[in-house]
């Protein structure tokens, strides 16, 4: 049984990584570390967990196998250099870090510790990702040439509430001065377009609209051209009806090839395979499975072997392409002015 410890006790921790652990064989929540004693206290009841710790060195001293990093990308350079300091594996969240820099020396500090680094990219591990993942690889499209990733929605809204609020909704407010939707999502989309094609991107091509205030786009489109002569089309967007009262969501894959396509879209709820033998129709699922990655996870760590687990590296890359797409728009926009 992997013990598990836990950085951070954020949303994403509740929602996403705290409920998969519990749910998952061979891996169990033993320690989490918060530096807020209130927000410790409230988090130990909630998950139901004995040992909990506001100083690091005691939460890596408490037991654990591997370390789930899920504070705040500010701490997470400290949280992995400890981590390898003490000997530890870590499944960190998205983004590595603040910047490239960071991020390479998290990489290459846990490299010299002969230690992995894993990043949590969810959407790997649904089923329908898995599946057109075995799709691509025996070529039931012959092969795939042109991809289209598309997720446009309003995180959440402009406004606190879609109640005729004006205060700023503090969740989305700052997702796009981190970078906005291709940094925050849209890196989801690039790692499933590099690892469901096995082929790096040679070359990038963004432009943005800005529909709202922020420095970065509010809606991104994303042009990617593989090494194995395929192309992506990402097109993110966190200003889908941003102010409107009622919510509205947008969210496909679709990979042509030359023999055929694959089609998911999440509010039609249709994934299919169409190709020279007639039309395929798939099992539907939700686009992210936090209960897949940590079944990887483990099964990593008791392997060795990274299997389908997204490493620092594809992290890295994932977020330096969407990271470049978004300042050479943001400069291109200033110029422009």
């Amino acid at each position: 049984m992997l013990r598990l410890g836990l950085m951070g006790c954020g949303v994403v921790a509740s929602y996403g990584h705290v409920p998969a652990i519990a749910r998952t064989a061979g891996c169990k929540l033993v320690s989490i570390f918060e530096p807020d004693s209130a927000r410790l206290i409230d988090a130990k009841d909630r998950y139901k967990v004995e040992k909990g710790f506001t100083d690091p060195n005691l939460f890596f001293q408490s037991g654990i196998d591997a370390v789930i990093v899920t504070s705040p990308a500010p701490a997470h350079l400290e949280n992995v250099t400890m981590a390898a300091r003490y000997g530890k594996p870590v499944l960190c969240e998205k983004p590595l870090a603040m910047n490239e820099a960071e991020s390479l020396q998290m990489i290459e500090i846990m490299e010299r510790a002969n230690l992995p680094l894993y990043v949590g990219f969810t959407y790997r591990f649904s089923p329908v990702a898995m599946e057109i993942k075995r799709l691509v690889s025996e070529g039931a499209i012959g092969k795939a040439r042109s991809l289209r990733l598309i997720y446009l929605w309003d995180c959440h809204g402009k406004f606190d509430c879609r109640t005729g609020s004006t205060k700023p909704n503090p969740g989305r407010h700052g997702r796009m001065i981190e970078g906005g939707p291709m940094v925050d999502c849209g890196v989801h989309q690039i790692d499933l377009a590099r690892w469901w094609l096995g082929s790096e991107v040679k070359r990038t091509v963004g432009t943005g609209a800005w529909v709202d205030e922020h420095e970065a786009p509010d809606h991104v489109y994303l042009h990617l051209d593989h090494d194995s002569g395929a192309h992506t089309m990402v097109e993110m967007s966190y200003s889908y009806g941003h102010t409107s009262k009622d919510q509205r969501c947008h969210f496909v894959y679709e990979l042509i090839g030359t023999d055929g396509l694959i089609r998911y879209d999440r509010q039609a709820r249709i994934f299919e395979l169409v190709n020279h033998q007639g039309t395929k129709h798939l099992t539907w699922t939700e686009e992210k499975n936090f209960d897949g990655m940590y079944t990887e996870f483990v099964r990593a760590l008791q392997t060795g072997q990274p299997g389908n687990m997204p490493t620092g590296r594809d992290g890295l890359a994932a977020t330096r392409l969407a990271r470049v797409a978004t300042e050479d728009m943001m400069r291109g926009r200033v110029a422009s002015a």
